[in-house]
């Protein structure tokens, strides 16, 4: 399977199953946008007869038909055997979100979990439940050593001395158990103060800060709970934590809305306020919400995403770059095939456990008692629900089996699939629409790169 496509004034080839990329000219890229639709030799030429000389299309085939003899283009990956390798990987959990607290210092008005409490009371999650939840994670996580936990909310740090003390503990079982576990956390950063920010560059693998762009967009969505606006109390914190961590091992992470379709400044905003590590994602909400973005909105994005990538692309060599989420990919040394079928194991590999103790698929899953999965109290966990979300992988996904980004997405998020459809196997198509935008600005950006090094095929 290839797929071509033009983006950032470059034509671009993708063989999907391989995942070579190649950079091509105007005319191989429209021979092989037509071979992409199944078209014949000969049709091909007598489509392109008026646009280029029949020599020319000919020395063109002829080359595609030597790469294709090398491998290219019809690549072909052995999908019962990456399905049967997928089955036969342990029942393992080996990363776990904690939800410190069913509570919040904002009032985020497209907030998932009902600014903060879930749709349920707001409440802490208390150290006995913490330090169970920990013991229930080193339980399931069989030989495996590298293990994480992200303390989530709500705002954990409304429960800070909860989180201190689950680290301490964990730190413990590491020594009992030979295990490495790495925290992170999520925050808004309003509480911060310095014992907070030593212990989180002290303790915290990654640290993920939720800010979204110019003050006017931060503060329409996320106020206090005052309902007041929010983004001089929080910018200044979240800086000083990117700044405290030499910009490294964290995000800020932002949402846009159909407010703020005009996002790339937003990105700039934040860039230029002093950030590096940056990450922008589209609201998920009901359709019928002011703010929510829909088809509608579709082309202006695409168009935002491109105006990123070149703003991203002219800034990389200069003292104003920054790093965009979505816009980072390893085509070398990244996942392995089974974890790109498998992707982020929700409901397998990677649970939530909320302040009561309840275990759900994953933190957007919480609150919803049709999903819930167990309690780390009385030690009870549903083992056949998990393996139905070991099942939930891009090949048993049929709307994802002749998807070009299906190696990349992983069949997309098994939440906003229940949510939207009701169905953890059928992807929610205005997600699975913009992350293909997405990638194809990050492989476009990966290819101008490394031609520039002399790396991508051309």
């Amino acid at each position: 399977m290839i797929h071509t496509f033009e983006c950032l004034g470059t034509y671009i080839l993708l063989d999907v199953e391989s995942g070579a990329v190649y950079s091509v000219d105007k005319l191989i890229f429209d021979i092989a946008s037509l071979m992409e639709r199944h078209f014949g030799e000969e049709e091909i030429i007598a489509k392109l007869s008026a646009l280029y000389s029949n020599d020319d299309i000919s020395d063109a085939l002829s080359e595609i038909r030597e790469l294709e003899a090398q491998g290219a283009f019809n690549s072909q990956s052995d999908s019962q055997a990456v399905k049967e390798a997928a089955a036969r990987n342990k029942n393992v959990i080996k990363s776990m979100c904690l939800h410190m607290a069913h509570d919040c210092n904002l009032r985020c008005q497209y907030c998932f979990a009902s600014t903060g409490d879930f749709h349920g009371e707001r409440a802490l999650m208390p150290l006995d439940v913490a330090k169970a939840a920990m013991d229930f994670l080193i339980a399931s996580s069989g030989s495996r050593r590298n293990l994480e936990v992200d303390f989530f909310g709500g705002e954990p740090l409304m429960n800070f001395e909860v989180v201190k003390k689950t680290v301490e503990y964990g730190r413990s079982l590491e020594k009992q158990h030979d295990k490495n576990i790495r925290f992170t956390i999520t925050t808004n950063g309003l509480l911060l103060n310095q014992d907070i920010l030593d212990f989180i560059n002290r303790e915290m693998n990654n640290v993920v800060v939720s800010i979204d762009g110019r003050p006017e967009i931060h503060n329409r969505m996320r106020k206090t709970v005052k309902g007041g606006p929010s983004f001089d109390l929080v910018a200044p914190n979240a800086l000083k934590i990117a700044q405290s961590r030499g910009h490294e091992k964290y995000y800020v992470r932002g949402t846009f809305t159909a407010y703020n379709t005009d996002f790339s400044k937003d990105a700039e905003f934040l860039a230029d306020y002093g950030f590096k590590q940056l990450s922008l994602e589209p609201v998920v909400t009901d359709e019928k919400d002011e703010y929510a973005l829909t088809e509608k909105h579709l082309n202006q994005l695409y168009q935002e995403y491109e105006k990123l990538a070149r703003i991203y692309l002219d800034r990389s060599e200069t003292d104003k770059s920054f790093n965009f989420f979505h816009f980072m990919l390893d085509l070398s040394g990244g996942p392995c095939l089974v974890k790109r079928v498998t992707g982020c194991g929700a409901g397998n590999e990677y649970v939530a456990v909320t302040p009561s103790g309840d275990i759900y698929p994953c933190h957007q899953f919480a609150g919803n008692p049709e999903t819930r999965m167990g309690n780390v109290l009385d030690g009870t966990f549903n083992t056949q629900a998990q393996k139905k979300y070991k099942s939930c992988n891009v090949l048993n996904k049929e709307e994802c089996s002749n998807c070009w980004a299906k190696y990349y997405c992983s069949g997309g998020c098994a939440a906003n699939a229940y949510i939207y459809n009701g169905d953890i196997n059928k992807p929610y198509k205005m997600a699975c629409l913009l992350e293909k935008k997405r990638l194809e600005c990050a492989l476009a950006i990966y290819a101008i790169k490394h031609l520039k090094e002399g790396i991508v095929n051309d």
